[in-house]
């Protein structure tokens, strides 16, 4: 019987012994899709094309021809925001999965937003965001996600924000055991940002069907209320105070099932002006970390909103940052 990608990914990873939760990620997130220089392989964050999908320039079934044809990037992030009525529908479901296998890409994880707070200290609020979660890994299951990832803010005590979010992943791994789909957890929003407070959940949590999705620039620990609960509102707020990122990421990089290095503003030399890439892929290469770099540009998206020229357009900003990432990995 003909094994599907994602089943071989998983079952490949089992074999590997469990010396960390950074040596146990699936085989499509160590093996090498093309011939490559890098010591790792690059995805694309759907997140990266949002004004595209928001504008309905791009259709969410045209990403993986998008993302192979003009970035030549193999691997693909989804983002549940731009297909949320999909979750269910297989229809959609196994088109997108063909369209992705017919553009020899890799669907690699869902990213979910927007389904309750998985570490709210309420345990009925926390029961129903943990359910909310359930369809989108069916849906990753459909697609051949070996993994979705998921937010674990609450407000209150860190240590019981830590026991509940450590609850509701545990019942959501049960979950997904299932059907061979595992959840990781990026550092996203509030607590989730602090990087010690995020690793501490990931070693009590001590599975290899759980890890982080490591960003470089998710670590605003206090940041100011957004005027409206959405994206136009979100964009205006401000962080108050930032976590250290390369502290961040270098104790979120042991649990780490995947990196976004995200991207904002670019210098004449085509660096990134928030984040030293440098020093950063130099703390994923001393990890011994080999999976899958997600692009995840973001200045196209303030762009959009700001008018300000000092951001590249979407296509722009995502082809800088790979060139970027190229260069400090060769380097």
């Amino acid at each position: 019987m003909k094994t599907s990608r994602r089943v071989f990914i998983k079952r490949s990873s089992m074999a590997v012994a469990a010396t960390g939760l950074a040596s146990a990620l699936p085989s499509v997130l160590h093996a090498n899709p093309a011939k490559s220089e890098l010591p790792f392989k690059l995805a694309l964050s759907q997140f990266s094309l949002a004004g595209q999908f928001w504008t309905k320039q791009l259709d969410p079934l045209d990403f993986p021809k998008k993302t192979i044809t003009t970035f030549g990037i193999p691997g693909l992030d989804y983002c549940s925001m731009f297909f949320a009525d999909k979750a269910k529908d297989n229809s959609f479901l196994n088109e997108l999965k063909k369209r992705s296998a017919d553009n020899g890409c890799f669907n690699l994880r869902i990213m979910i937003d927007g389904e309750g707070v998985l570490g709210d200290l309420d345990k009925s609020i926390r029961a129903k965001a943990v359910e909310n979660h359930y369809k989108w890994i069916d849906a990753a299951a459909t697609l051949g996600c070996p993994m979705i990832r998921v937010n674990v803010e609450g407000e209150g005590d860190p240590a019981e924000v830590a026991k509940a979010a450590i609850e509701s992943l545990h019942t959501l791994i049960d979950y997904g055991r299932k059907s061979d789909v595992d959840v990781i957890v990026e550092n996203h929003v509030g607590i989730s940002c602090n990087g010690a407070w995020l690793a501490a959940v990931m070693k009590a949590m001590n599975t290899p069907h759980c890890g982080t999705l490591a960003d470089f620039g998710n670590f605003c620990i206090n940041r100011t209320k957004p005027p409206t609960n959405d994206i136009a509102g979100w964009m205006q707020t401000k962080c108050l105070e930032e976590y250290d990122r390369y502290k961040g990421i270098k104790e979120l990089m042991p649990y780490a099932k995947g990196v976004h290095a995200k991207t904002h503003v670019f210098d004449a030399d085509g660096n990134d002006t928030e984040t030293d890439f440098a020093k950063m892929f130099m703390i994923i290469k001393e990890s011994g970390f080999s999976g899958w770099v997600s692009v995840e540009y973001e200045g196209g998206l303030i762009k959009m909103y700001s008018k300000d020229d000092k951001y590249l357009d979407d296509d722009a900003g995502v082809l800088a940052t790979k060139k970027l990432i190229e260069k400090v990995a060769a380097g």
